[in-house]
């Protein structure tokens, strides 16, 4: 198929979403006039990342964007416990007790469970995935043998069980295995609501609003996120914390699922509310693991702004943001405010700032940097159009994050 064939199916895909020019070539990273050019035939897309940015914003196969096969996906799982995890998650070692009438193996106990499922959120949150990945597949054999030991419904378990199942969900969808992590949102939450606590349901269903958005089911996301907040918000009181922080992440979930959907009067109304929230809680804190309150409102909001591919105001908010006042131990949200910035310089054509950016962010979480797909992305994209004189750093941090 030619180019004049290809941009006329992208400008219909790009009609029937209701977008305009300006706001699909932010969401690719390009210019309005590129677009317009494609659009009319006159030059074609010579980037697969780049098309494929295209086909998700519209919705569309690649298929039926070029008429042609989408081609297999060749890219390497970058992130190498993917496989263990996998196994611990979908043994059954439980079916040999009603088999055999007895399990020969003591089981842990559940103040040691659960200090390895801290010690394992520890490293989760300071980016350590290597090591989270790896003390995983022995905490949910662990944890799944806990709970034939103790009864599946007894409340310490369920604690503990959603707490190990929360952390795979959270590792899982950061690494790029949305469907993997859905299962394990799933089993959180159903952990979770046998726990009889509904703010740590409701924590669970946040996590599972972020796993539906990466998956692409983002209107399934929002309606889990606000269906969450409205149960909890009868029962909040205004001096509680951790009501406040987990209301306040569903609201922030919520806001990334209706950005991921372009709406732009939701994600703006739930950033609003999130905001709100935040005031009402004062600081920002690490409950309920949220990591809920104004700073990280803002790092979402940086997040819809590039949703939106309004690169300008995600600058303007990541240039004056201070991110001092997170606690200690969120180097992760300290690092995704560098990489959501080196993705705007990107989009913007800043290349150097973007590189600059992300050497930052390589010095606080190399694993986060190397493991991150949007960050793989944006890496791409920058050696595509590499001017080795006034970026010369690039390579060798592509290199560094599995690249080249």
């Amino acid at each position: 198929m030619d180019h004049a064939e290809i941009g006329q199916r992208i400008a219909q895909a790009r009609r029937r979403r209701g977008m305009s020019q300006a706001v699909l070539a932010g969401l690719v990273g390009r210019s309005e006039s590129w677009l317009s050019q494609v659009e009319r035939g006159k030059r074609g897309v010579d980037s697969h990342v780049v098309l494929t940015r295209l086909t998700a914003a519209l919705r569309i196969d690649i298929a039926q964007g070029t008429g042609e096969p989408a081609a297999a996906d060749s890219t390497v799982r970058p992130y190498p416990n993917v496989p263990e995890i996998e196994q611990a998650m979908i043994s059954y070692e439980g079916l040999r007790v009603p088999v055999s009438g007895k399990d020969g193996r003591r089981p842990p106990s559940l103040s040691h469970l659960q200090e390895m499922a801290r010690s394992a959120h520890r490293d989760y949150q300071a980016t350590r995935y290597n090591s989270t990945g790896m003390a995983l597949p022995r905490l949910i054999r662990a944890t799944e043998a806990a709970s034939r030991a103790a009864g599946p419904a007894t409340r310490a378990v369920c604690e503990i069980r959603a707490l190990v199942y929360d952390i795979a969900t959270a590792l899982l969808n950061r690494i790029g295995e949305p469907g993997l992590a859905w299962v394990a949102a799933d089993r959180a939450m159903s952990a979770a609501e046998c726990s009889d606590d509904p703010v740590l349901a409701a924590a669970g269903a946040c996590r599972l609003s972020y796993v539906l958005t990466s998956r692409k089911n983002q209107r399934q996301a929002l309606e889990v996120a606000m269906a969450a907040a409205d149960a909890l918000e009868p029962a909040i009181r205004s001096h509680n914390p951790e009501q406040l922080s987990v209301y306040g992440g569903l609201h922030l979930a919520a806001a990334l699922a209706a950005a991921a959907d372009h709406d732009h009067a939701r994600a703006s109304s739930s950033l609003r509310s999130a905001r709100e929230i935040a005031d009402r809680l004062g600081t920002d804190k690490n409950l309920m693991r949220t990591a809920f309150g104004p700073v990280n409102v803002k790092i979402h909001a940086m997040s819809v702004s590039l949703h939106f591919g309004d690169a300008r105001t995600a600058c303007e908010i990541g240039e004056s943001l201070d991110t001092s006042s997170l606690p200690d131990g969120l180097v992760g949200r300290r690092t995704q405010l560098h990489l959501d910035l080196a993705r705007a310089y990107a989009m913007r054509r800043q290349d150097a700032a973007a590189v600059n950016t992300l050497l930052a962010a390589e010095r606080m979480s190399p694993e986060l940097v190397r493991y991150d797909n949007r960050t793989r992305d944006v890496l791409m994209q920058l050696m595509r159009r590499e001017h080795r004189p006034s970026t010369p750093e690039l390579r060798p941090l592509a290199v560094r994050a599995g690249l080249a």
